[in-house]
């Protein structure tokens, strides 16, 4: 999947990002409200050394300073340092907590130690701040601090004030801490940066994810170079098809031009051999297949070629309750013989020829493989120009494969986002293997793009403003006196 496929992926799965999206702002903002705020102190102090008047001691001094202070700040977070602050300020907690909260540093090439503590209360954060750098420069003097000599204690000398050991460098506090007014920690805004950025790469990564998992088919171009057959129309997916099935050939929908297309593109792909029995089938139930048989029955009928419909899907008939004709009476009662087929023949509006299912048998696929449906087929072509059969899926059932071998070409029918790779390889293969001829692919209940019926230039014919009179449904025409009950309509 490339960048241009993986954006048009987090289009089509926004309501993913979304909700990863929600997810992740609210476990920010759930992770804000429930931290316990942090404070932060600050103090400074100075390392001086005690040197002469003289410019060379002077400068001597401030290298002495510069090369001890870092070893000075690490003296800060000892114990010598944080056992006494916990005992002055009487704290609840231990030497070695104490100091995990506690960061002394101490800049380049300079004599200054920055001290920091971090407490849960703004004031005990400043008097321990504080209190740490009275301690720390009393370890840092004491530890400076030559000893008396040997010599002179053994001998009983007592020594003169002048002579009291004194430490060579002095540390003053150049900043006093002070309470904080607002918590370093937790950070709302970076929270809330934080859980979108990890939204948007969580949503990503599971759009990604499904994806590559996702093995069904979202165009017909990609549907195209998986078969290597051509495709020969995409039908847009419309939530009103379930009751009204029918297409009429006066409508301007993005349905009526998708068959239309099909129409075309079939009467031209086979110029030199054209077929006249077309079975139209799928790998599995529910891809629409039943639709596009009879609305591209309808649409050739339309256009004024001689077309019969037959519904050879003798476990799920659907053909006939779609036009609301017959079905108790049709094929099988022809395959039985106890009738001839123009006695079973019904017409619908547009001049299309329909022969229903008839009654459900119990061995499908024996009747449909048999000498008996070669001679139904070879009669029907005999009266028509074009024989349209809707037939069983592939893959539930063996129908379809023993009646593949008496048609003389296939539309194979595939559901966007639903079928499978594997079905579609496995389907297809079985088609191969019976030696039938696949016309091309039908890629049914395809999204449908944004936008009016053909983008901002309106209806051709009709301006970009003007609305379109609704088409008049034709009655069909029934030739049966009495309609049987027939079972509940299935899209596939």
């Amino acid at each position: 999947m490339d960048f241009h496929g993986f954006l048009k992926a987090l289009a089509r799965r926004w309501p993913t990002v979304v909700v990863c999206l929600v997810l992740t702002v609210g476990a920010a903002i759930a992770a804000t409200n429930l931290s316990t705020p942090v404070y932060e102190a600050r103090t400074q102090l100075f390392v001086a050394t005690r040197s002469g008047e003289d410019t060379a001691q002077l400068n001597e001094g401030q290298t002495f300073s510069q090369a001890r202070v870092q070893s000075y700040a690490a003296i800060v977070t000892t114990r010598q340092v944080t056992e006494h602050v916990v005992k002055e300020l009487k704290l609840r907690t231990t030497p070695e907590e104490l100091a995990s909260r506690i960061t002394a540093r101490a800049p380049l090439n300079t004599v200054l130690i920055d001290i920091t503590v971090q407490d849960t209360a703004p004031g005990r954060a400043a008097r321990i701040a504080n209190a740490v750098a009275k301690q720390f420069g009393s370890v840092v003097e004491r530890l400076e601090t030559p000893r008396p000599l040997a010599g002179s204690a053994r001998a009983g000398k007592k020594q003169s004030r002048e002579d009291t050991p004194v430490s060579p460098v002095s540390l003053g506090v150049t900043q006093e801490a002070v309470a904080p007014v607002a918590p370093i920690s937790p950070r709302p805004l970076l929270n809330l940066a934080a859980g979108v950025l990890g939204g948007l790469l969580l949503g990503a990564g599971v759009v990604a994810l499904r994806e590559t998992l996702d093995t069904t088919f979202k165009a017909s171009e990609t549907l195209g170079e998986f078969t290597a057959l051509p495709p020969l129309a995409s039908i847009p997916y419309d939530k009103n098809t379930p009751k009204q099935p029918l297409v009429s050939a006066e409508g301007h929908s993005r349905r009526a031009e998708a068959f239309r297309k099909l129409r075309t593109n079939l009467q031209f792909s086979q110029v030199d051999a054209p077929p006249r029995i077309i079975m139209v089938t799928s790998s599995v139930p529910s891809e629409g297949k039943t639709d596009i048989a009879i609305n591209l029955a309808l649409s050739l009928a339309e256009a004024g070629v001689s077309t019969c419909l037959v519904d050879g899907d003798l476990r799920r008939p659907c053909v006939a309750a779609a036009f609301g004709l017959v079905q108790g009476a049709g094929l099988t009662t022809v395959l039985i013989g106890q009738a001839r087929i123009e006695d079973v023949m019904q017409q619908v509006g547009g001049g299309l020829s329909v022969l229903a299912s008839g009654a459900v048998p119990p061995n499908p696929t024996e009747l449909l493989a048999s000498a008996r449906m070669e001679e139904v087929l070879r009669a029907l072509t005999a009266a028509y120009e074009v024989v349209i059969v809707d037939t069983a899926p592939l893959l539930p059932v063996a129908d379809t494969v023993g009646l593949a071998s008496l048609a003389q070409g296939a539309l194979f029918v595939v559901r966007a986002g639903k079928t499978t790779r594997d079905q579609v390889r496995s389907a297809t293969q079985s088609l191969e293997r019976v030696g039938v001829r696949v016309l091309g692919t039908v890629f049914s209940m395809a999204p449908t793009p944004k936008g009016g019926r053909y983008g901002r230039y309106g209806v051709y014919g009709y301006g970009p403003h003007r609305e379109l009179p609704a088409p008049r449904a034709s009655a069909p025409r029934r030739e049966a006196a009495a309609p049987a009950k027939t079972p509940a309509r299935d899209e596939g």
